[in-house]
């Protein structure tokens, strides 16, 4: 594997673009105020530390592009990677636009792309930090001719962060991706709106996996109140997030659950924890079985799994 130093002067944009696969990629300490793009195969990101080494960018849903388009959800992020077989490590990516009550969806990081992953890092933002692809199927068709082809990827992809920092308030995890988050902090910042809400999954109904939280520790800012934070409500129907031997603070609602606003999808939402329910969580919940529980572990390949 090829080893390169990338500096904070450096266009880390551009390095990305010329980049070789199988290229480590290790960035010295300081702020890159950037918008990158991983579209190389078997490329590792290290930078030194998770809150010495920040990628940052401010865009926002309600921003205009050149021709007066808004720039939706799905054209925010900071970092998307676009090609399979890539690794973050020790740095941190950012979205600091902020008021999304005003600004609207501020993504951090944006995933389309198989065997992911992302080790001692930091992602944070407010509404939609970390999107875990594919979009859903209606999204991939409606956004054709907007979005670039890379971004509209279709697919089975799988995303592993393992001790990793995510912070956000509404729906900060998000999509369609099979995703593990293990030994994580999932941190929510106080939302001016009220709720928050930690994962918002759409995935399809033939979708076996879904997002898994594994020993991950739901935590918050000292301005969010007691019982204001819903683990997950479904973006789409049939959206599947499970919660294994996880830790939760006061802010997480004893409901635990939400169907999204005033539709019907509690009927088909997979949600599910183990090794029981807290008390209060709604009837459409489920209990995993132990067996359950390491079918899904098990998806994830051991090695892939610092």
């Amino acid at each position: 594997m090829t080893t390169i130093h990338v500096s904070p002067d450096s266009n880390l944009s551009e390095i990305l673009q010329t980049v070789q696969p199988s290229t480590r990629i290790l960035l010295e300490k300081g702020i890159y105020r950037e918008k990158v793009q991983i579209s190389v195969p078997e490329i590792e990101l290290i930078g030194a530390g998770a809150e010495d080494t920040i990628i940052v960018y401010n865009d926002f849903a309600k921003k205009l592009d050149e021709r007066g388009a808004e720039y939706n959800t799905f054209r925010t992020w900071t970092m998307a990677v676009t090609a399979p077989h890539v690794c973050l490590k020790n740095l941190t990516v950012e979205n600091d636009a902020l008021s999304p009550e005003t600004k609207g969806q501020e993504v951090a990081l944006t995933v389309y792309a198989d065997d992911f992953s992302a080790e001692n890092c930091r992602f944070i933002s407010t509404q939609d930090t970390v999107f875990c692809g594919p979009l859903p199927d209606d999204l991939i068709e409606r956004y054709n001719g907007f979005l670039k082809d890379e971004l509209r990827a279709a697919g089975s992809e799988r995303q592993i962060f393992c001790n990793c920092l995510i912070a956000g308030t509404v729906d900060f995890i998000f999509g369609c991706g099979d995703a593990l988050f293990e030994n994580c902090e999932i941190r929510s910042l106080f939302e001016v709106r009220g709720h928050g809400y930690a994962a918002a999954p759409a995935h399809a109904d033939s979708c076996r996996i879904g997002f898994v939280f594994h020993k991950c520790r739901f935590s918050r800012d000292p301005r969010v109140p007691d019982e204001s934070v819903f683990l997950a409500r479904p973006w789409r129907d049939f959206g599947k997030s499970s919660f294994i031997d996880c830790e939760y603070d006061g802010h997480i609602a004893r409901a635990g659950f939400d169907k999204w606003n005033d539709t019907e999808r509690d009927k088909t939402a997979r949600f599910s924890e183990f090794p029981g329910k807290c008390e209060g969580r709604v009837p459409w919940s489920k209990i995993l079985s132990a067996e359950e529980k390491t079918a899904l572990l098990n998806y994830f390949p051991a090695a892939s799994r610092p």
